[in-house]
């Protein structure tokens, strides 16, 4: 087995899914970061753990389940749904998309870009209808490292600069672009092969397509400049992008609104 690929074992095996937070010594640094939207949250011990700890407390039987995972070695990028019961909402249950996108330092887990879908996880939990989930993957712990590709990089940094979706999945499969005249600003990318994950910030214009689902007037909005930022992982193929899944954080642009909100986007 991958030496990388063995330690997202222990922390999707081991770690989330029986909630043992004992196990983060073990696979994390005291500065393991994670960045997720705007936020950045540092220290395993000060401020990481105990923000896991308040996710298990509402989803008692909060479940990873793993449908990709590449890495070259050094980086690797992780797909996958948590799903659960959310004892906030009368026991309601919801399905939700993540991406990761993690550093090593050959023996413990720095850092990790990732997004989640919570407007999507909002939606259901207020609905009381959840998402099915996705299927697993065959066999995520045989994944085998593959050399990056710099001509594959070089296609979806020009591809990213398009902020075009292609042949993409986005979110849960939503069909909105949310801004236009959006630029990007690439964060964070990386290669396996033909397989390239990234993390872009993207400042735009407003143009509608969160609603009530995130808390906002989208008439009153539209026009409003916005920062959302989004966690992708595609395929290349005769040199273009042919097919991936990009995960955005919907609400955080919400949040980034400057005209007030009907609502609360939290």
């Amino acid at each position: 087995m991958e030496p990388f690929v063995a330690l997202m074992r222990r922390y999707v095996n081991d770690y989330t899914n029986r909630h043992d937070v004992s196990v983060c010594p073990e696979i994390m640094e005291p500065g393991y970061t994670l960045r997720m939207g705007p936020h950045e949250v540092t220290g395993r011990d000060e401020l990481y753990i105990p923000a896991s700890q308040k996710q298990f407390a509402q989803f008692p039987g909060l479940c990873l389940t793993v449908h990709e995972i590449v890495t070259n070695g050094d980086r690797l990028a992780m797909r996958f749904s948590e799903h659960g019961r959310s004892v906030k909402h009368d026991g309601r249950g919801a399905a939700w998309t993540g991406l990761g996108l993690y550093r090593w330092n050959g023996t413990k887990l720095v850092e990790n870009f990732v997004e989640q879908d919570y407007l999507a996880r909002r939606r259901q939990l207020a609905s009381g209808v959840p998402a099915d989930v996705e299927p697993p993957a065959l066999a995520p712990w045989d994944t085998v490292a593959l050399a990056p590709d710099p001509e594959a990089e070089a296609v979806v940094r020009a591809w990213v600069d398009e902020a075009a979706p292609g042949p993409v999945t986005l979110d849960d499969g939503a069909t909105d672009l949310l801004l236009a005249d959006a630029s990007s600003q690439v964060d964070d990318l990386f290669s396996a092969g033909p397989h390239v994950a990234f993390r872009v910030t993207r400042t735009g214009t407003y143009v509608g397509g969160l609603g009530p689902d995130a808390g906002i007037d989208d008439a009153a909005l539209a026009g409003a400049p916005g920062t959302l930022h989004l966690v992708g992982l595609v395929t290349v193929a005769d040199g273009r992008v042919t097919g991936g899944r990009i995960v955005r954080d919907r609400l955080g642009l919400a949040r980034s609104l400057s005209r007030p909100t009907v609502g609360s986007a939290s």
